[in-house]
C-alpha cells in the first residue's frame, strides 16, 4: 500500500463525530484501494465548492474536506466513484456496473459527487 493512500486513509478515517449508535460504520479507505486496485499519485482533502471529489488522469485525487464527516454509506460512494474513474473515466455503463456490484443500489439524488 502507498504511503499517499495511508494518508488519506489516516484523513478520512477520523473518529466519528456523530452520536447516532445507528451510524453505519464504514470500511477502510485502504480496504478499497486495495479492492479495487488503485494507487494514487497525490491527495489532497480540501474545500472543493461544487463536489465531493474529484480525480485526474494523472493520478491526483481530491476530496471536500466535508468527507470525513460524512454518514459512512454515503461516504464509500464518494470514496469508490473516484476510485473506480482510475479505471473507467466516464459514468457509463460499466461504470454504473461496478458502483452496483461493489456498492449495490444507491438511488439518492444526494449522493451526487460530480466527478
Amino acid at each position: 500500500m502507498t504511503e499517499i493512500v495511508d494518508q488519506l486513509f489516516t484523513l478520512l478515517e477520523r473518529p466519528m463525530t456523530s452520536a447516532d449508535p445507528k451510524r453505519p460504520s464504514r470500511p477502510e479507505l485502504r480496504e478499497w484501494a486495495e479492492k479495487l486496485g488503485v494507487e494514487a499519485q497525490s491527495i489532497t482533502v480540501r474545500p472543493l465548492k461544487t463536489k465531493w471529489a474529484s480525480c485526474s488522469t494523472a493520478g491526483r485525487l481530491a476530496f471536500d474536506s466535508q468527507v470525513p464527516e460524512l454518514e459512512g454509506r454515503l461516504q464509500d460512494y464518494v470514496i469508490v466513484h473516484e476510485l473506480l474513474h482510475f479505471h473507467v473515466p466516464n459514468l457509463g455503463r460499466l461504470w454504473k456496473s461496478l458502483m452496483r456490484t461493489h456498492l449495490g443500489s444507491i438511488r439518492n439524488s444526494n449522493t451526487s459527487s460530480g466527478g
